[in-house]
């Protein structure tokens, strides 16, 4: 029986661009879970949605068009005619057309795939790659001799900068508690992305003194006044004067640093992040947790969202 339409080959269906909209929404959910897990991720996943709903609506409609009714062929009397020999005849397939050895809708779909695939090297090779790299490091963490007590009067704050870590602290004297000297030592680590927030006041660079240690080299102390807290110039962070968040797209406090005191002088020991803080100075209630990198909460049901953390 011949074709209805003299044309006996497949039809592929025609080229589409759904299949672009749904590598732009995978790419636009690995850049959110970098950027900005809460808003960017479920834009990426509606588009991923959306255009994979379109995408194989497209793809399943030849099997969803109602079949049409053919006629039963017209068999005529009289005795059936013998089988042609193999020779003999029309050949079963029609020869290919010269130049078509790629059709449109498979070059649009490796395209696609192509596209896709260096969409998300570009997004997850930066990110993977010091995270894989880091471990092989091997960077053994080192304490930092801030100087003598003498040098952290009691309730001023100052800026501590380390020539050889080249660490950067927000310290204030607190006072004894317990017989012991306490002191509020804040990262200048913001919990957003990680870039370095300042404080929100008056930093007195003519106060400005060089600490010489033994094994650390020079260590800079400039006095400051926080009276507003700190705040990110990167992305409007900010936090009040022991840390906490106040406004802008952090997801907690800023991080901490231990400390311990040798032979009287202040040492700076590792960072741990803090979730909140109650109540100020030496009677201030830390909420203290694992270091976390930026932007990862440590506490409440979105701490589940990380149950992995980079080394650090």
């Amino acid at each position: 029986m011949e074709p209805l339409n003299g044309d006996d080959r497949p039809h592929l269906p025609p080229p589409s661009l759904w299949p672009v909209g749904f590598a732009v929404g995978v790419a636009c959910i690995l850049v959110g879970l970098v950027v900005d897990p809460i808003v960017v991720v479920p834009i990426g996943a509606a588009i991923v949605l959306v255009f994979g709903f379109l995408w194989a609506r497209d793809a399943t409609r030849g099997y969803r068009e109602p079949v049409p009714d053919l006629e039963p062929e017209v068999r005529r009397p009289g005795r059936a005619a013998p089988p042609l020999p193999a020779n003999v005849g029309e050949a079963a397939m029609p020869e290919p057309e010269p130049g078509e050895r790629f059709p449109r809708s498979k070059f649009l779909e490796f395209s696609t795939l192509g596209l896709g695939g260096l969409i998300g090297g570009i997004v997850t090779v930066p990110v993977l790659g010091p995270l894989v790299a880091d471990p092989f490091k091997h960077q053994k963490h080192r304490k930092l001799d801030l100087g003598p007590l003498t040098d952290f009067p009691v309730g001023q704050w100052q800026i501590a900068q380390g020539e050889v870590t080249r660490r950067t602290a927000y310290i204030r004297n607190n006072g004894e508690l317990d017989g012991e000297p306490s002191f509020t030592i804040i990262s200048n680590r913001c919990a957003h992305l990680g870039c370095p927030v300042q404080p929100n006041g008056p930093i007195f660079d003519n106060k400005t003194k060089v600490e010489h240690t033994k094994d650390e080299g020079d260590v800079t102390l400039i006095p400051m006044l926080p009276a507003g807290g700190f705040g990110c110039p990167c992305h409007g962070g900010q936090y009040d004067p022991e840390g906490n968040r106040t406004a802008g797209p952090p997801v907690r406090a800023l991080d901490r640093y231990s400390y311990s005191i040798v032979d009287g002088h202040l040492v700076l020991d590792k960072t741990y992040s803090v979730a909140k803080v109650d109540g100020t100075g030496a009677q201030a209630k830390i909420h203290k947790y694992k270091l976390a990198g930026p932007g990862n909460h440590v506490d409440g049901w979105e701490a589940w969202l990380y149950p992995l953390q980079p080394p650090h």
